[in-house]
């Protein structure tokens, strides 16, 4: 064996020669037969790319990734919810068992750890720039469990990518070090390899590589090699069209009818980028993984119970899916770029084709598909939603729309490990792509497009500098300057129809726009036939006001930057109508149900409402008049009239609210608002609350589950009393004055909170502070424990209305959902709220002065969970209390519906009192929008 080796390495060495300039890397591989070590014998010719000497060769060791807790890889994996890494066993994670480096007769030892991902290798004497050194490694490797990443091993294959040991092209200086985030980029380019396997026996094996013979594989490449091993032979297909003559490799199983629609779409997709972005590879492979990732966003079919809704048919799905895997994968192929700095550039370039191929294919296809042909007992509901009449290619814009308008989008040339999920599509492909559209429709897309082509001819085989491209956009298009400063901040950019004049022939039309920066803005007009009219308008610096003559012609209706082209930070000013009652004006719309907005209307959302409220006023039915849409708004309103099916009154709620959302700030938003409610908190009892507030929301990374805000507010409320509470002088009216400082990080294995506030009114003045923490020990078990402190700093009060509650809330500000805001006995009065004390047992009395408590519950099994409460507590003129409890916890749905057991306590043993039964409490949360919340984390 020692011999073929060497044989081999020979050879090697004269490609080597061949491969002048070009690293170089030779791999002997061999798989146990339990598949779960490789073991390796590599040559590598490793060239100084630098300008300047190396003392110190930095490989990558990415398996170490997988190792143990604690990586970037382990971190980010959480981040995205997924904890499958960090609980995962031993014999499930990767790692690298043993490594010996040799350069000639020399042994080499990295000057860290050789558990590390990023192994620096000292050279015995400097190596100059433009020369070579050739280093032989000898390493063993444990691969990882597939579940993680898509590679390693899995029952059903074995996918190798990032596993050997390789220099990093971006850094030819071999000092920063990359760890793997699991982000596909490339880092090993222009590389030409040489990998032979040995493999059990009936395995077979596919590649990006081009494959030699049975097993073996040699070639360059501007990507990463991968590799998926397995017991079945993948299909694959061959195009031969014209000048193409490419072979598409699938990692995986294809069906019948997916093969046989990928036959005929993959020729029309080849030839259609090829007129676009040139010479097409004659290999691509394409993994399950890769499919996953960039299949088409959306047109997935809505399964619900047995029922299935198609949105696009089988043949479609796969033409819109394969020609966005395709695309991507052939840009990965051709253009090297540094995913973390560059990411923009090929996924923009991506969107910018997938929106050139729907305008060919798809142009008047709808975002929702047929599927607002969809009929239910004989009708069409969803044609009642504008979301019905929204095209397909609106996507773009809307995506970047919907996660701008709540100030969570990030500027296009972020660090792409810092990106959120959701800003990797809305802000770094789609909000880039509709700027090459853009750019494109403005200087023509045949210049655009013969620009692109001879600036990736010109890159091949060599990392692009992106901004190039765009300064070349510029030279070509004075107005495509502003691209390069669109990259370098979030973008906020709004142009508005003021109004027009028509004089003549001609409508003087006003337009104004939010930045002096030269931005050319597309007018277009309508007549009443829906006959249109575009006119591409230029700005000028320092410009902001300008009037625009158009010819009047027919014009009924005037647009500026129509279908969401643009990435503005606003549309809903973008419309005017030119003739009729709503000249120069908006028309108002009024919908039934939540929607995706329609800018050309100011909306109005009609909600029938129908909710449980509390026992006194029962069922609520109603109607909300509000004008927030899917999107969030800057300004907006709620009001909500009702109906109290148990006193038969009318009650109900309003807010009206502003926020303002600087996009470069340390201020993610500032609320104000007023709110004013009119509810029963007794039989015939009402109370009134008006309040009015702001809070302050910091910025935040969106990849992060930290949150931080203050609030402030002020409360008047306002209560009926009974004769009794008028007997004791109980509180019918008074105000409220708080300010809170809250803190939370929702990650996955250790979640914490802590808040502080302050509260108070002309007869006390009480501090407040709480700190949570909930650590998940082991997959779906989790000890959580709670401290919480309260303070009187003064107490003139008349009663107990305001004091702190031990195992009760006394919710004086109607803050709380109380099933039974009165009650005191019945299973209205055992609704438990974690709040003040925060005990379950029911444990007499409330607090003047000042309570501290320390809560714990740990998971047991499945739903089951023991609960301890701790505290000490002092009310005025008595001495201080010890007070503790303990039980079981059955939590039926985790957050929202929980149901406590009390079994010991500062009351004794609890089972054995007659009425136990009373002593059981639950909560429930009614709250849709928490249970939506927590399915978000993770994308956004």
């Amino acid at each position: 064996m020692k011999k073929v080796i060497s044989i081999c390495l020979i050879l090697f060495a004269g490609v080597a020669k061949v491969a002048a300039q070009n690293d170089s890397i030779y791999i002997e591989a061999k798989l146990s037969p339990d598949k779960k070590t490789l073991s390796v014998n590599q040559e590598l010719v490793y060239y100084n790319h630098s300008k300047k000497d190396l003392k110190t060769i930095k490989l990558l060791s990415w398996v170490s990734a997988y190792k143990k807790r604690g990586t970037s890889l382990v971190y980010r994996k959480l981040e995205d919810r997924n904890n499958d890494l960090h609980f995962a066993k031993l014999d499930q994670l990767g790692n690298l068992l043993s490594l010996n480096i040799k350069s000639g007769d020399q042994e080499l030892l990295p000057t860290n750890k050789t558990s590390d991902e990023n192994l620096f290798i000292p050279l015995a004497s400097p190596l100059q720039p433009g020369e070579s050194i050739q280093l032989q490694l000898q390493y063993q490797i444990q691969l990882p469990d597939s579940k993680f990443t898509d590679y390693g091993i899995s029952d059903k294959n074995v996918a190798l990518k990032y596993f050997f040991i390789v220099p990093d092209h971006f850094d030819p200086d071999n000092i920063s070090k990359r760890n793997y985030h699991d982000i596909e980029e490339s880092v090993n380019f222009n590389t030409f390899w040489t990998i032979n396997f040995d493999l059990p026996v009936n395995y077979y094996i596919e590649s990006n590589l081009p494959q030699i013979q049975m097993n073996s594989f040699k070639g360059y490449l501007d990507s990463d090699p991968e590799f998926m091993i397995s017991q079945h032979e993948y299909p694959s297909i061959k195009v031969k069209t014209g000048d193409i003559d490419t072979e598409i490799k699938f990692g995986y199983n294809l069906k019948p009818e997916e093969k046989q629609n990928l036959e005929f779409y993959l020729p029309l997709h080849l030839k259609f980028l090829q007129e676009k972005i040139g010479s097409i590879p004659k290999k691509i492979f394409i993994s399950d993984k890769f499919r996953g990732k960039e299949d088409f966003f959306g047109n997935n079919d809505i399964k619900f119970w047995k029922f299935k809704f198609q949105l696009f048919s089988d043949a479609e799905k796969t033409d819109q899916d394969y020609f966005g895997i395709i695309t991507k994968k052939i840009l990965d192929e051709k253009i090297i770029a540094d995913k973390q700095d560059d990411h923009w550039f090929k996924n923009g370039l991506k969107s910018y084709l997938e929106i050139q191929y729907l305008k060919k294919f798809y142009s008047n296809a709808l975002l929702l598909g047929k599927l607002p042909e969809t009929k239910i007992f004989g009708i069409k509901p969803l044609k009642l939603f504008h979301a019905s009449e929204v095209k397909l290619l609106d996507r773009y814009g809307l995506a970047y729309q919907y996660i701008m308008s709540q100030n969570l989008d990030q500027k296009i040339d972020e660090k792409f490990a810092a990106l959120s999920n959701f800003n990797d599509m809305a802000v770094s492909s789609f909000e880039t792509g509709t700027l090459f559209n853009y750019t494109a429709d403005k200087m023509g897309t045949e210049n655009f497009e013969q620009l692109l082509q001879q600036y990736i001819d010109r890159n091949t085989h060599h990392p692009v500098k992106p901004r190039d491209f765009l300064q070349e956009l510029a030279e070509k298009d004075q107005s495509a300057n502003y691209l390069s400063g669109f990259l370098n901040q979030k973008n906020r950019v709004n142009f508005k129809l003021r109004k027009f004049k028509k004089e003549g022939d001609s409508l003087n039309v006003k337009i104004y726009k939010n930045t002096e920066n030269v931005i050319p803005v597309k007018l277009e007009t309508q007549a009443k036939d829906e006959e249109k009219q575009s006119y591409w308008i230029e700005t000028k610096e320092g410009e902001r006001k300008m009037t625009v003559p158009i010819p009047a012609l027919d014009t009924y209706k005037i647009t500026l930057n129509d279908d969401y082209i643009f990435p503005e930070s606003n549309y809903r000013d973008n419309f005017l109508y030119a003739k009729g009652f709503f000249s120069n004006m908006k028309k108002i719309k009024i919908k039934l149900i939540k929607d995706i907005p329609n800018p050309e209307f100011n909306e109005i959302y009609l909600n029938p409402r129908v909710r449980f409220n509390n026992t006194y006023d029962k069922f609520l039915f109603g109607i909300n008049f509000k004008n927030q849409s899917f999107f969030d708004q800057k300004f907006l309103y709620s009001i909500t009239p009702m109906y109290s099916s148990g006193t038969g009154k009318l009650t109900g709620s309003g807010t009206v609210s502003y926020s303002f959302l600087p996009a470069e700030s340390i201020i993610r938003s500032l609320t104000f608002g007023v709110t004013g409610s009119y509810f029963h908190y007794d039989y015939d009892l009402a109370y009134r609350k008006a309040s009015i507030f702001s809070n302050i929301n910091f910025r935040k990374n969106p990849r992060s589950t930290v949150s931080r805000g203050i609030g402030i507010s002020y409360n008047f409320l306002e209560r009926d009393l009974s004769p009794a509470m008028i007997a004791k002088k109980d509180y019918d009216k008074y105000n409220l004055w708080s300010i809170g400082y809250g803190y939370t990080d929702n990650q996955m294995i250790h979640e914490k909170s802590l808040s502080v506030s302050t509260q108070w009114m002309e007869d006390f003045n009480k501090i407040t502070a709480e700190g949570f923490y909930r650590w998940e020990f082991a997959p779906k078990q989790k000890l959580s424990l709670r401290l919480f402190a309260g303070y009187f700093v003064r107490n003139d009060t008349r009663n107990n209305t305001f004091n702190y509650g031990i195992s009760r809330v006394s919710n004086y500000a109607f803050s709380y959902n109380l099933l039974g805001e009165s009650a005191t006995g019945g299973i209205l009065s055992q609704q438990y709220i974690l709040a003040d004390g925060g005990f379950k047992s029911f444990i007499p009395g409330t607090v003047n002065q000042w309570i501290t408590s320390f809560n714990v519950d740990s998971s047991v099994w499945k739903i089951f969970h023991v609960y301890a409460d701790v505290g000490m507590y002092k009310n005025k003129n008595a001495s201080t209390q010890f007070i503790w409890d303990s039980g079981i916890k059955v939590r039926v749905i985790p957050d929202f519906l929980e149901v406590f057991f009390p079994i010991q306590s500062s009351l004794g043993f609890e089972p054995s009192f007659k009425d136990y039964a009373k002593r059981i409490r639950y909560t429930l949360v009614l709250n849709l929008g928490a249970v939506i919340n927590a399915a978000r984390r993770g994308w956004y």
